[in-house]
């Protein structure tokens, strides 16, 4: 569990180390937030930080929303985002108001990034499930369909079958990912490997939650 921020994921590329690896990385814009409410045991049954993210126009807001990050002395924000915590004591170290920086993470630290995946559309099984299709001679007359979808006892199709269906934009972590560089002056945050979601997303970073022993 644990705080985490927000990103905005720009675009991969490649850098090289002095002995001459190639690491492919994801740049990601990050931005800083604000603590907008504390949840505590005793009042809301659990424990976590509210943080928003990204100040926009009054207008892009409505009324309500406005109205609950006045009533907090806080700016417009755009996203709010909850935190579990799983110690109760750790919420006593913030407060409404407080900024959340890039500095909760250092370079070479593991990360859980979530996004949501491309959307893709409607995809047959080929694509969506990876299926083998049928014979593409002999006469056959399927091709890319799959095949029989149930059987004589019981007679209908069992839950969870492979079909074809709606592929992509869905909630998706990466998990152990690690911090390759954090360039502060641009607000940038270097991480190895690819993350969810197409050029432009929003992506929430979190501390990883799987510790992993080998390097690189």
């Amino acid at each position: 569990m644990g705080i985490g921020i927000i990103g905005k994921k720009l675009k991969m590329t490649q850098v090289f180390t002095e002995d001459g690896r190639v690491i492919p990385v994801t740049l990601i814009e990050y931005i800083e937030g604000y603590v907008v409410d504390l949840k505590t045991l005793q009042k809301d049954g659990y424990c976590a930080i509210k943080v928003g993210f990204e100040e926009v126009n009054e207008k892009k807001l409505t009324k309500p929303q406005l109205g609950y990050l006045k009533k907090r002395n806080l700016p417009p924000l755009k996203i709010l985002k909850e935190f579990r915590i799983e110690n109760g004591e750790e919420i006593k170290n913030f407060k409404i108001g407080d900024i959340i920086k890039i500095d909760i993470f250092k370079e070479g630290d593991y990360i859980d990034v979530t996004g949501k995946s491309i959307g893709k559309g409607f995809q047959g099984v080929v694509k969506r499930h990876g299926f083998h299709g049928g014979p593409a001679t002999h006469g056959s007359m399927s091709h890319r369909a799959p095949g029989s979808i149930g059987s004589t006892a019981p007679q209908r199709v069992l839950k969870g079958r492979r079909m074809a269906g709606h592929m992509g934009n869905r909630k998706v972590t990466i998990q152990n990912l690690q911090i390759f560089k954090i360039l502060k002056d641009e607000k940038i945050l270097m991480v190895k490997g690819a993350v969810p979601g197409p050029s432009n997303s929003y992506v929430l970073i979190k501390k990883a939650v799987k510790k992993r022993d080998k390097n690189g």
